[in-house]
């Protein structure tokens, strides 16, 4: 992988974990705040969406709003089942396993249907993140360990579902990163909005967590461009398991700052992790 490519993985990964904490700590927002940050992300990308609309020298497609639609969806189930696993499972194991498994999906899938090679370094590297990101998540938490490990798996498929459509879009569709992330999660908003309020006031949750709604709505676009740049310039069978670096910081956030358990097997796990971010590097 390219320097420039491993670069932008690596910011998204301090980005992505720093709202993943954020997003831990509304433990009854459900998909309301799905909702709301989802919004607040649409608000902050659209001017720039017009901005790169105007600049592109090529019109709009059709294509590109079949890709955003289909990211959407993705996109909603994620969020939704991410949220419901961080209110019955601990960080530690929910974020681990989503963020473990979704790429270890990704690179498969990749290998497979679309014929990459990433070579042996990076194959290594994969398998090593893989199973660092494992060992951070195991041994024992203090919340519901059985639910937080269904969640996390469930989290997980849904991220190599967006990560193998999102790396389609970018490059077969050609669709303009900003374009395509602010029409998907436009359109994620408005695939929330009624359930969003069927579950209850809005205005509440609002009032208790916009601070956490805020951070989350414009970190959350942040890291998720930056991999989608990242991709334009590197195999997606390269770009998943190196993002998932935010898998120890994440740890470490759930050991400092939320009192979980087991530090010894987080920084084992980490040096793993490490170990593999390096030989991706070296592919």
């Amino acid at each position: 992988m390219n320097g420039t490519a491993l670069s932008l993985v690596l910011v998204a990964a301090f980005v992505h974990a720093g709202w993943n904490f954020a997003a831990k700590r509304v433990h009854d927002g459900g998909a309301r705040f799905v909702f709301l940050y989802n919004t607040v992300s649409a608000l902050a990308c659209l001017p720039l969406a017009a901005v790169v609309l105007v600049a592109e020298s090529e019109r709009p497609q059709w294509t590109w709003l079949f890709a955003a639609v289909l990211t959407a969806v993705f996109h909603v189930l994620y969020g939704v089942v991410l949220q419901r696993g961080y209110r019955v499972g601990d960080l530690s194991i929910v974020y681990p396993l989503a963020r473990g498994s979704g790429p270890l999906l990704s690179v498969f899938a990749a290998v497979v249907l679309f014929g990459e090679r990433p070579g042996v370094p990076g194959l290594i590297g994969a398998v090593l993140i893989v199973g660092g990101v494992l060992l951070i998540g195991g041994g024992r938490g203090s919340g519901d360990r059985k639910a937080g490990i269904v969640y996390g798996l469930l989290t997980g498929v849904t991220i190599a579902a967006y990560t193998l459509w999102d790396d389609h879009s970018v490059n077969a569709l050609a669709v303009p990163p900003i374009v395509y992330f602010t029409a998907g999660v436009v359109l994620q908003s408005a695939f929330l909005a009624p359930i969003a309020l069927r579950q209850g006031e809005l205005a509440p949750l609002w009032r208790g967590h916009w601070r956490e709604t805020v951070l989350v709505g414009v970190l959350s676009p942040v890291a998720y461009l930056l991999v989608l740049f990242a991709m334009r310039m590197a195999p997606v069978s390269l770009v998943a398991p190196a993002r998932e670096v935010s898998i120890v910081l994440g740890g470490i956030a759930a050991w400092l700052a939320l009192g979980e358990a087991n530090p010894g097997r987080r920084i084992a796990g980490s040096v793993v992790v490490l170990a593999g971010i390096a030989a991706i590097a070296a592919s």
